[in-house]
C-alpha cells in the first residue's frame, strides 16, 4: 500500500469518525463528503447511507478506489458504548420479522404497523401477516393514493395519538426521527391499503350476503355475562324480559348486562341462531358465561349498512384464506 494511498485512509477514518449520525443531519454529512472527494479526486470516493427503520440513528460506509484495483469500504462505528451486535441489531439484514410471499418486514416496521392498524379480534401473529398480504396486493399499484383519502388516514392517526395541531405533530416527529416528508410516506401506505380494504369489502359484499343472508338478519338481543352460579340466577329474569326482568337484570351487580341491536353475525356466537323469544344459556363463552334472549329479529336486506357489514365479514375471510395460502417465514434467530 502507497504511503500516499495509506494517509488518505487514515484521513477517510477521520472524516467517518465526525459525520453527524442523525437521520435529519444526512445532507450534510453528504456534502462534507463531497468537499472531502474534491481533495481526493483519484479515489473516487462515494459516501453509502444506511439508514436504519425505527430509529434516527444513520450509518455511514465510505467507498474509496483502491490505486492497485477494486474498492476498500471504509467504515467507523461510533464509540458510544453500544456493543456493535446490539449496535446493528436494527439493520435490514439481522433485524428482519417475517417474510410473507414477497415482502419483509423489520422488527421496527411490524411494531410501527400494530401501534397503528391493531384491531382487537386478532392475534400479533395474524394482524402482522395480514397486513403483510396486503401490503403484497397493492405494491404493484402505481396511482396516487386519493388527497381525501391521506388527508382521513393522517387525521385518524394524529387523533388517535393527541396530535392536534402543527406544533405537537412537529415534536412528535422529532421525538420519532421521523421528517415530514417519511411522515407523509408512512401515512400513504396507511391510506392505500385502506383503499383497497374497501375496494375489496365493496367486491365480495353482495355474494356474501346472497349466500348466506339469515347471518346477517338484525336481531334486537339481551343477555348477561358473568361467572355461571350468578349467570344461571338470572336466567329466570331473561326468560320474563317482557314482564320485569329487563329492569331486575338493569339492577343486577353480579353480571354485566348489555342490550343491544345488531346483525348476527356480530352477536356473540351462542345467540346468532336463536328464534326470537327464545334463551339461550346459560353457555361457556369468551372465559365467562352467558345466557340471553333475542327480543326480535328482522330479515336481512340488501342495504348499505348491511353489505358494509357482509363486506367486511367477507374480507376477513378472504385474508383467512390467503393467509392459510400464503408463504410464511418468521425470522426468530
Amino acid at each position: 500500500m502507497s504511503t500516499d494511498f495509506a494517509a488518505a485512509l487514515e484521513s477517510g477514518v477521520r472524516l467517518l469518525r465526525g459525520l453527524p449520525r442523525r437521520r435529519a443531519h444526512v445532507e450534510e454529512a453528504r456534502r462534507t463528503v463531497a468537499g472531502w472527494a474534491l481533495e481526493h479526486p483519484d479515489l473516487r470516493a462515494q459516501l453509502v447511507v444506511d439508514e436504519r427503520p425505527g430509529t434516527p440513528v444513520v450509518d455511514f460506509d465510505l467507498l474509496v478506489e483502491d490505486p492497485q484495483g477494486g474498492t476498500v469500504a471504509l467504515t467507523v462505528q461510533a464509540e458510544d458504548g453500544v456493543p456493535w451486535l446490539v449496535d446493528h441489531s436494527t439493520h435490514w439484514a439481522a433485524g428482519q420479522l417475517v417474510s410473507v410471499d414477497d415482502v419483509h418486514l423489520s422488527v421496527a416496521q411490524a411494531l410501527t404497523m400494530i401501534k397503528s392498524l391493531s384491531r382487537r379480534d386478532a392475534t400479533p401473529h395474524d394482524e402482522i401477516v395480514d397486513q403483510c398480504l396486503i401490503l403484497n396486493e397493492v405494491g404493484k399499484e402505481t396511482e396516487p393514493v386519493a388527497t381525501e383519502d391521506l388527508q382521513a388516514a393522517a387525521d385518524e392517526f394524529r387523533r388517535g395519538r393527541g396530535l392536534y395541531d402543527r406544533a405537537t405533530t412537529l415534536a412528535w416527529l422529532t421525538e420519532m426521527g421521523m421528517t415530514p416528508e417519511q411522515f407523509e410516506t408512512y401515512i400513504g401506505g396507511i391510506a392505500r391499503r385502506r383503499a383497497f380494504r374497501r375496494r375489496k369489502e365493496a367486491e365480495l359484499g353482495a355474494a356474501r350476503l346472497a349466500a348466506d343472508p339469515r347471518a346477517f338478519d338484525l336481531v334486537r338481543v339481551v343477555w348477561v355475562t358473568g361467572q355461571e352460579n350468578a349467570v344461571a340466577a338470572r336466567a329466570g329474569d331473561l326468560a320474563r324480559v317482557h314482564d320485569g326482568g329487563l329492569a331486575a337484570l338493569a339492577a343486577a351487580g353480579d353480571v354485566e348486562t348489555t342490550i343491544a341491536e345488531r346483525p348476527a353475525v356480530e352477536l356473540p356466537e351462542p345467540l346468532r341462531d336463536v328464534a326470537p323469544g327464545a334463551t339461550a344459556g346459560p353457555v361457556p363463552y369468551g372465559g365467562a358465561w352467558l345466557a340471553g334472549t333475542v327480543l326480535a329479529r328482522q330479515e336481512a336486506r340488501a342495504d348499505e349498512r348491511t353489505l358494509a357489514v357482509a363486506g367486511r365479514v367477507a374480507f376477513s375471510e378472504w385474508l383467512a384464506g390467503r393467509r392459510a395460502q400464503a408463504t410464511v417465514e418468521w425470522h426468530w434467530s
